[in-house]
């Protein structure tokens, strides 16, 4: 092959990124770099030899024939980072369960505590948060006068329907799952498979949501727990999503983002509070923010 013939396709594979860069950042606010063409090409492979595609394009252009086709709920989950654990960074769960649990209880008023997991991927999250909830309820015993209702939610199907059955192998749950609580919350289903109890299940509303998508119809939450996946996104759409996490959070709600993660400039929006030793931001409501 000739050095033009080179140049030549080396422009059509750019080509091809960009435009699979463009469609996957429109269809979920995933933002790549511009050196991430050999991660798409090894991650698309597979998709492309199973439904007999020759090129990223084809993929890009067969997706968009229909939004909610099968081949673009595989794509989306090729490329989206399912990383999670059991517990992650321990502290907002142990500060739910030994502060904010206890303050939400006191307060006046009728209705749950609700919670949202957003992001919940496979369900370790919505999960631990609900042992945490579960370890509270033991403690203190089962008279609290408000009930916890978790929504837990994801753009991803496949990892929903993963979630929902709670069932995990013994892989998935030594990554951060103590044996007290394997023993406390879960049933062994078979040889290598243990289900979590009902106890911990029931409590929690899986839905599925692009955070791109309004919020509106899930109602207004006490906690929300949005964390590791702001990074992913472009920083006009982080703002987005943290001013409707705001809105979406009751007057005093408090917001846990990942370690890695900060406010992306909305520092008007929440006061920073100290877990000792994480970090959790409080909602500023209207009042507060023009002082």
């Amino acid at each position: 092959m000739t050095n033009e013939a080179i140049q030549e396709r080396h422009k059509l594979e750019q080509g091809e990124f960009e435009y699979f860069r463009q469609f996957l950042q429109q269809a979920c606010g995933i933002f790549l770099g511009e050196n991430k063409q050999y991660l798409v090409a090894t991650r698309i492979r597979g998709i492309l030899l199973e439904n007999n595609l020759d090129s990223l394009t084809a993929v890009v252009d067969e997706m968009k024939r229909s939004r909610h086709s099968r081949l673009r709920e595989k794509v989306i989950d090729a490329m989206t980072t399912n990383e999670t654990f059991w517990f992650r960074d321990n502290y907002p769960f142990e500060y739910l369960k030994n502060t904010l649990l206890e303050q939400l209880q006191a307060q006046p008023g009728a209705g749950s505590i609700r919670i949202w997991s957003a992001a919940c991927s496979s369900g370790q999250e919505p999960y631990s948060i609900s042992m945490a909830v579960e370890e509270h309820r033991r403690r203190f015993g089962p008279g609290s006068p408000r009930a916890v209702q978790i929504v837990a939610t994801d753009l991803s199907n496949t990892m929903l329907a993963q979630a929902l059955r709670g069932e995990y192998d013994n892989l998935s749950l030594s990554r951060g799952l103590s044996a007290e609580r394997l023993q406390a919350f879960f049933d062994q289903c078979g040889e290598d498979r243990w289900r979590l109890k009902p106890a911990v299940r029931e409590r929690i509303d899986f839905r599925a949501l692009n955070l791109m998508d309004p919020f509106v119809g899930l109602g207004k939450f006490d906690i929300i727990y949005c964390r590791n996946v702001l990074i992913y996104f472009s920083g006009e759409l982080k703002r987005d999503i943290l001013r409707r996490l705001h809105g979406a959070l009751k007057p005093g709600g408090l917001l846990f983002l990942g370690s890695s993660e900060g406010l992306a400039g909305e520092t008007g929006l929440f006061e920073m509070v100290h877990c000792n030793p994480g970090i959790v931001y409080r909602e500023k409501g209207k009042v507060e923010r023009e002082k």
